[in-house]
């Protein structure tokens, strides 16, 4: 998912993007360019407004990680045409069908299922 966010504060170690929900996210410093980055400062300034892309959120530790490179090579790409090719000379073959699968059963079927295996005293 590619975000637009701003630039809050910049460290050693990468840039923290506020990208509009409650947590900041960190676009570490591996992560800022295609090219090598020694400094962040270099690349990103407090308060510029910058195009991420997620890359992992991890709700139980609170935390983001965010990409700058793939957001920057995701948006500067046109989309791809479909390639042209030849037409087959043979119809493709029939499949079988599969058959439908059985719908799982829900969270109270499976407790009845073991209540009725074991007796209740």
């Amino acid at each position: 998912m590619v975000l637009e966010g701003v630039v809050t504060n910049v460290t050693r170690f990468g840039a923290f993007v506020d990208v509009g929900v409650h947590q900041d996210g960190l676009v570490h410093i591996s992560e800022l360019s295609d090219r090598y980055v020694k400094d962040p400062a270099d690349v990103v300034k407090a308060g510029q407004i910058v195009k991420v892309t997620v890359l992992t959120v991890d709700a139980k530790t609170k935390r983001i990680a965010l990409s700058m490179k793939t957001a920057r090579g995701a948006s500067a790409q046109p989309p791809k045409s479909p390639a042209k090719s030849r037409p087959r000379e043979k119809p493709p073959e029939k499949r079988p069908e599969k058959a439908p699968e059985k719908p799982q059963p829900s969270l109270n079927d499976k407790i009845a299922m073991l209540g009725s295996r074991w007796k209740v005293r």
